[in-house]
């Protein structure tokens, strides 16, 4: 099996956790608690990709707007679709992450990382260019941190007993959309 094919297997473990992820966004009113960090806040807003079927019968659904709006993406759930992309903001402790989150790789596009206070535009000096770009990595490294950790609550969760659990509640949640 080469690499293609074992993504292409793997991929719905991605799916999954952009599901579970964004449930539990809306579980504790964007509060998801990660063990040994403490809380954080994830908001999926704006734009969310979902795909269904395989190959050339691949089919792509695109929904945008507000998070009361990705009502239209909720429905996609319903009929069978998966979530493959999700723009996401997450906050911890003073910062502020945007970035859009793609299942498939757990590949992470169009990364805003927050606003800190060396950004004071002084290119002259190179001690503090230094310290920026130093604390530009670190602000990173903290998002992929984060995200990480959510992933292992995730998959805790997931090969545990709990999963037939959690899973019909995400059931009830997603039918909710049907209802709505």
């Amino acid at each position: 099996m080469d690499l293609v094919d074992l993504i292409e297997e793997k991929r719905f473990i991605g799916q999954e956790f952009l599901t579970w992820l964004w449930w539990k966004s809306e579980e504790r009113g964007g509060v998801v608690s990660i063990p040994g960090e403490g809380d954080v806040v994830v908001v999926f807003e704006k734009h969310m990709l979902l795909e269904y079927g395989e190959g050339e019968n691949n089919e792509s659904l695109i929904c945008r707007g507000l998070q009361t709006e990705l009502q239209e993406a909720r429905t996609g759930l319903v009929m069978g679709k998966k979530l493959e992309q999700a723009r996401i903001q997450l906050t911890h402790q003073d910062y502020e992450w945007n970035f859009t989150l793609a299942a498939a790789l757990m590949e992470f596009r169009n990364v805003k990382l927050p606003k800190t206070g060396g950004e004071s535009g002084n290119d002259d000096n190179p001690e503090e260019r230094e310290g920026m770009i130093l604390e530009r990595i670190f602000l990173f490294e903290e998002l992929t941190r984060l995200v990480l950790d959510l992933f292992r609550v995730f998959l805790k969760v997931r090969i545990s007993d709990s999963w037939r659990d959690e899973l019909l509640k995400i059931r009830e949640w997603v039918n909710k959309a049907e209802k709505a």
